[in-house]
């Protein structure tokens, strides 16, 4: 129970601090409070409403995630999802990245089912295959698409490029044989400790109601340690929408590639869930170029604050900049050329 208490003494410490030194500033400078009320009412309000949009928009999902993540490790074992891949690398990778279709998780919940994967012998190529396309061929999200801009080029395209990006960065992967290589010390063996009896005997099995209860303790746990990311994630990207004027990128969002530039920065500001960002695209069609859309398609489920967040608590730092830029690079690429095509 100490470290709870340090920790929470810290916190309250903060706290205080902050609240003193806003009160010490407002004295020091005399600047009447009436006039800092209205402008520091609006900016909080402005933050209240991002913070609750993205926070409500993910849990579900994280929820549902950690779910999935307590499944594969209660009820699969390692034999069952290594004969489930294939050997081939581009097979291996391309089945991974259609592993969303059977796990349907946003951005938010697919980091921790991934961990989970990989702790059961899931290859390196097909987590991380299975990691950058599931938030786009999540069932809920190809529909959300297909009703926001119908059954058309642009659902095509994302999920299309979306498949091209996560098995292209799947098989750059493959050079790395173990995931112990690309993951940090704590996201590993999370399955439990083994049991010390006799190898020549045979291990009793649990039974469902076991297994069952053994699930729902994992998804708790994962759900809360992740939901940390989430919340600092979503304060994040909430702060940055409150105090930075969204007109500054838009007015610099014209030409091919600013166009593109600008609404990748958008994808990762925003940092919308992706069962719900083909809404908020839709109402840039007017002002952005196609190619702009598409990339704030692909690229948003990928990568945006929240997912960095989680990203870091489970990757290593070097890893965590592959899984950034490689999507950004194709993102930017794909986007560029289909502003040129259609120009």
């Amino acid at each position: 129970m100490r470290p709870s208490i340090d920790s929470r003494r810290k916190s309250l410490f903060w706290a205080l601090a902050v609240t003193i030194g806003v009160i010490v500033l407002i004295i020091a400078i005399r600047i009447p409070i009436i006039q800092i009320l209205p402008l520091f009412g609006s900016k909080l309000s402005t933050f209240a409403t991002v913070f609750l949009g993205i926070f409500i928009e993910a849990i579900p999902f994280l929820l549902l995630g950690t779910l999935g993540s307590g499944f594969v490790e209660a009820f699969l074992d390692n034999s069952q999802i290594q004969r489930f891949i294939p050997g081939n690398m581009l097979t291996g990778a391309l089945t991974g990245s259609l592993l969303g279709m059977v796990f349907p998780v946003c951005e938010c919940g697919v980091v921790p089912l991934t961990r989970r994967l990989f702790n059961k012998g899931l290859p390196v190529m097909a987590g991380i295959a299975f990691l950058m396309a599931a938030p786009v061929l999540n069932p809920i999200v190809i529909l959300s698409t297909a009703s926001a801009f119908g059954w058309g080029w642009m659902l095509v395209g994302r999920v299309g490029l979306s498949m091209l990006i996560a098995v292209t960065t799947g098989l750059l992967f493959s050079v790395v044989k173990s995931p112990a290589d690309i993951m940090l010390p704590a996201s590993l063996r999370l399955g439990g400790k083994k049991s010390a009896t006799n190898p020549a005997q045979p291990i009793p099995q649990p039974g469902f109601r076991a297994k069952l209860n053994q699930m729902l303790v994992i998804a708790a746990d994962e759900f809360f340690e992740m939901g940390r990311f989430l919340v600092l994630g979503a304060s994040l990207a909430a702060i940055m929408q409150a105090f930075i004027p969204q007109q500054l990128l838009l007015q610099i969002g014209h030409g091919p590639v600013t166009s593109v530039l600008v609404m990748m920065a958008l994808a990762v500001l925003l940092s919308i869930c992706s069962t719900v960002d083909a809404f908020i695209a839709l109402g840039f069609v007017s002002i952005f170029s196609p190619g702009a859309i598409l990339a704030f398609l692909i690229f948003g489920p990928m990568v945006d604050i929240k997912t960095t967040l989680m990203y870091l608590s489970v990757f290593k730092k070097r890893t965590v900049i592959y899984l950034i830029l490689l999507p950004f690079l194709m993102s930017l690429l794909a986007g560029v050329l289909l502003n040129l095509i259609v120009v």
